[in-house]
């Protein structure tokens, strides 16, 4: 068998030390990854967003080769497993989608989703967003209804970044009175229960797994929970590799190991990581 290409080289001694102990010990290991923008490109419509062609196959490939492969998203479970291909594909037994930032989970294994009742203060925020949105006068800003959370996307706008800071502080407040918090994205304003964050899934389902290794993979402000979550594993003595897809939000970039240009580069970076594991 040739010999696989080198592995791109992590920028920190942390992160070299996460990757090396992901390839010694991968069996021990947690591979978690955000869907869009990360797995899938960023479109300006949520509802035509798929997986890159590559990302099934090189998830296929590396999956047996580790503990466990974990998709973390804001997206409803089921959507994310629709959009990604996953169900029922070769190799991704052992895949966990975790929705909702963990608050939804759905097993290859199993094909069966766990899910809690929604926030009834999410039905409070989908009865009056209307009229915030009318009163805020942000054209081109639409709703998508995540059945746990709501957002508020701007990228359609015909000044999505002036309709976004436009809705910040009327969504806020909004968020408020009902008693949920605002996640900020890339041109979205995500309205969504307290204590549903991707460092919180990250780390219970870590635990879970008794994994001595992980690589954490994002692209937006809503992953810097999950790498808070690696960075608290790494005090405890679990190494762990964090990668940014992208350079668009300098938050999770200026804090990650390894930066990749986008879902392409991430599906290579799969790709080589199962490339190194099935060499002798």
């Amino acid at each position: 068998m040739a010999t696989p290409d080198p592995l791109p080289t992590p920028s920190t001694q942390a992160g070299r030390d996460g990757l090396a102990a992901l390839l010694a010990r991968p069996a021990r290991a947690v591979v978690a990854l955000d869907f869009d923008g990360t797995l899938a490109d960023i479109v300006p419509d949520p509802e035509r967003s798929r997986a890159h062609p590559g990302a099934v196959p090189a998830l296929s490939a590396l999956a047996p080769r580790v503990a466990s492969v974990a998709v973390i998203t804001g997206r409803p479970a089921d959507v994310a497993v629709r959009f990604g291909g996953f169900a029922g594909a070769p190799g991704l037994d052992h895949l966990v989608v975790l929705g909702h930032y963990g608050a939804e989970r759905w097993d290859a294994a199993t094909d069966t989703v766990h899910a809690p009742a929604p926030s009834p203060g999410v039905e409070g925020v989908r009865a009056e967003l209307p009229s915030v949105l009318e009163q805020a006068d942000a054209d081109g800003a639409w709703v998508e209804d995540k059945g746990h959370a709501v957002a508020v996307h701007t990228r359609r706008a015909a000044d999505p970044q002036a309709a976004f800071e436009c809705l910040r502080g009327p969504l806020a407040g909004l968020a408020e009175r009902h008693g949920l918090i605002v996640e900020p994205g890339r041109l979205v304003l995500e309205l969504r229960p307290p204590g549903m964050d991707k460092g919180v899934a990250l780390a219970e389902y870590v635990e879970e797994v008794g994994a001595e290794a992980v690589l954490y993979a994002g692209d937006d402000l809503g992953d810097l929970a999950a790498y808070a979550a690696v960075d608290a594993l790494r005090a405890q003595g679990v190494p762990g590799l964090l990668v940014c897809s992208g350079t668009e939000v300098p938050e999770l970039a200026d804090r990650a190991d390894l930066l990749v240009p986008g879902p392409e580069a991430v599906v290579g970076l799969l790709d080589a990581l199962a490339r190194h594991l099935d060499a002798p």
